[in-house]
């Protein structure tokens, strides 16, 4: 029955959030960038990582796999997304032995400089004879962002069995300035209109190891929260939901072919947000000796992305371990492909 446990409450979790999930219609829900995921290992693998989220990397996908780290853990990863938008994210973990493990993210977004457009300035302009349209180009630029902040806790309950817990404020600015004043074209009233809002959201997570072999369980509750508000509408967080399964198919406790020096490991995710339908993630991962590591994923139901693929580096130097690895996301023929490169420092 104990066993039973982890289960039982994995079909919580599952349960928990399904009004939410089930009431959005499609693409409406905001702060978008919190969709796009760090983490090069996890999005080589197709996003299929909730179950080998550890460490550093735990605080990005499920917080209950920050009981993975052993020691001082920082993870980096930078983010070429699309329209030469850039993601940064850091995350920090610190294990205090039998207190439990304390991590620290922090996610920013620089959508570079933008120029601004405005409807009363579509209009032909120069001298006559000689005129050119603009189409509504006002001569100034504004740069948007968005950043998030998060602390984690996670701790294991059992040798088999960890939980954890994420409380991070994310805020998205618009525009310059918090607020825009714009006259309405019916009235001719001036109005002033939100630009910049932040909310406070909550990530939950589980992970449970079930004696079977190499097979563990996964999963997590993402962007749990309030509304957010820009001009007159409100719409919620992306709140996600993610259940997955790994195992070893080659490697210690494998399922296939027990091995001391190739670990070959096969992860599944099921995604359900709250503004698409259920999507699936699946991953391989090939490593040998810890040291080199090949990767391939496949993300279903997406409108625009599909296969990925990665590579990753280890080694010790210094006293340091020192993980490096690479992702390739293919998007469809009309968007630019997306490329991640992590950076892991262990000590």
């Amino acid at each position: 029955m104990r066993r039973l446990g982890p289960v039982v409450l994995l079909l919580a979790l599952w349960a928990m959030p399904q009004d939410q999930l089930w009431a959005q219609k499609v693409g409406t829900s905001s702060l978008q960038f919190l969709k796009v995921m760090p983490t090069a290992r996890a999005t080589a693998l197709g996003d299929a990582f909730v179950t080998l989220a550890s460490g550093a990397d735990a605080l990005f996908w499920n917080p209950a796999g920050l009981t993975g780290a052993t020691s001082h853990n920082i993870a980096m990863t930078m983010t070429v997304w699309l329209f030469d938008t850039k993601q940064g994210a850091l995350g920090y973990a610190l294990p205090l032995d039998d207190i439990g493990t304390f991590g620290l993210q922090v996610q920013y977004v620089d959508f570079g400089t933008i120029r601004e457009t405005r409807v009363d300035q579509l209009q032909f302009v120069g001298p006559a004879g000689n005129q050119r349209y603009n189409p509504g180009l006002t001569g100034n630029t504004f740069r948007p962002f968005s950043y998030l902040v998060g602390l984690s806790y996670g701790r294991q309950m059992t040798e088999a069995f960890s939980v954890g817990v994420t409380a991070k404020y994310a805020r998205e600015s618009l525009f310059n300035g918090s607020t825009v004043t714009v006259t309405n074209p019916a009235t001719g009233a001036l109005e002033e209109h939100n630009t910049s809002a932040g909310v406070l959201l909550f990530d939950f997570g589980i992970r449970y190891n079930t004696g079977f072999r190499s097979v563990q369980l996964g999963a997590s509750v993402q962007n749990f929260g309030g509304q957010v508000k820009f001009a007159r509408e409100e719409y919620p967080a992306p709140l996600t939901f993610r259940l997955g399964a790994a195992a070893n198919l080659m490697g210690a406790d494998a399922l296939l072919l027990p091995d001391e020096s190739n670990r070959a490991t096969i992860a599944f995710d099921l995604l359900q947000p709250n503004d698409y339908e259920q999507q699936m993630h699946v991953g391989m991962e090939y490593e040998y000796a810890r040291t080199v590591a090949l990767r391939l994923g496949y993300k279903a139901n997406y409108d625009t992305e599909g296969l990925t693929a990665g590579l990753g580096l280890q080694t010790d130097l210094a006293g340091l371990h020192l993980l490096f690895d690479y992702s390739y996301g293919k998007m469809v023929d009309y968007l630019t492909t997306v490329h991640r490169i992590s950076l892991g420092v262990q000590w």
